[in-house]
């Protein structure tokens, strides 16, 4: 075999081997709206009364169906629309992909969830959050972090 057709090859079976044959990911809503977008700020109105909402792999922040060429903007919009626990300015980086899924919502058949890390002014320890672009859930401000500038519903 040529060294192209083993290089396809290993490609294939690590992606088989990585990947279940069942999500996961439990808070997964196909019917889930996105919040509405102003001052490239989504409009989150709900905060989590999950603990494990977007600190646990199985219960992501399910910002999808989008593009992988679109994260960061909707990342952006996200952060955007919240704040620190006393209305700090939040800066956030991805630090790295995890945990391979399997999905129809992307060509090659699998997922995979992008890990952000959470800082603003006088935090010590920064929060680590896990997003999903490949399906939707509802978009809640997770806790430990405030809603920006809108009347929102606490849990």
């Amino acid at each position: 075999m040529t060294k192209r057709i083993c290089s396809i090859l290993l490609v294939l079976v690590v992606m088989i081997s990585c990947t279940s044959t069942k999500s996961t990911i439990k808070n997964i809503d196909d019917t889930a709206v996105k919040p509405a977008v102003k001052d490239n700020a989504f409009q989150i109105k709900q905060y989590a009364d999950d603990d494990k909402y977007g600190f646990d792999q199985d219960y992501p922040i399910n910002i999808g169906f989008i593009m992988e060429s679109s994260e960061e903007k909707f990342i952006g919009y996200f952060f955007k629309g919240l704040q620190g626990p006393e209305g700090e300015t939040l800066t956030y980086k991805k630090v790295e992909s995890c945990c391979p899924f399997p999905t129809k919502n992307n060509k090659v058949g699998v997922g995979m969830l992008s890990i952000y890390e959470v800082r603003w002014p006088g935090v010590r320890k920064p929060l680590i959050l896990y997003f999903n672009i490949y399906e939707r859930g509802r978009i809640l401000c997770p806790k430990g972090l405030t809603i920006k500038n809108y009347a929102a519903t606490k849990p």
